[in-house]
């Protein structure tokens, strides 16, 4: 497997580091593009703050949990927060998860819930 091949997984763990250099790794959802990797994240989550402090990551294949299902690849990730970041986003999504995608939109409409998000961009380290 290499770096490209984890937008192909239904989920990676997405490792970002506290200012403590402690790792804290969260299962997300993932799109590819350009050989870059997409995230989608409400804005002020943790992950965006620790990632917003220090842009290395790591990242591996994983089940829903988050228990990594390959090896680790190095990573350089940006947020993206222009709404059109966002929309492009969603529209990826939308591709890749189709109804499991609209179902949980469903899911935050339903709920009222408006909290702003972000795509978080992953580049590969070179030394991947």
């Amino acid at each position: 497997m290499n770096f490209a091949d984890l937008g192909k997984t239904k989920y990676i763990a997405l490792e970002t580091f506290r200012k403590s250099g402690e790792g804290v790794n969260t299962p997300v959802w993932v799109t590819l593009e350009d050989d870059k990797l997409y995230v989608w994240t409400v804005d002020g989550s943790w992950k965006v703050k620790r990632i917003r402090n220090n842009s290395h990551v790591r990242i591996a294949a994983s089940d829903s949990r988050g228990n990594p299902q390959s090896e680790w690849f190095e990573g350089k990730a940006t947020v993206l927060d222009s709404p059109e970041d966002e929309a492009r986003q969603r529209e990826r999504l939308a591709a890749k998860y189709g109804i499991m995608y609209r179902m949980y939109s469903l899911m935050f409409k339903l709920r009222r819930d408006n909290q702003p998000h972000v795509a978080i961009e992953i580049e590969a380290s070179p030394t991947n």
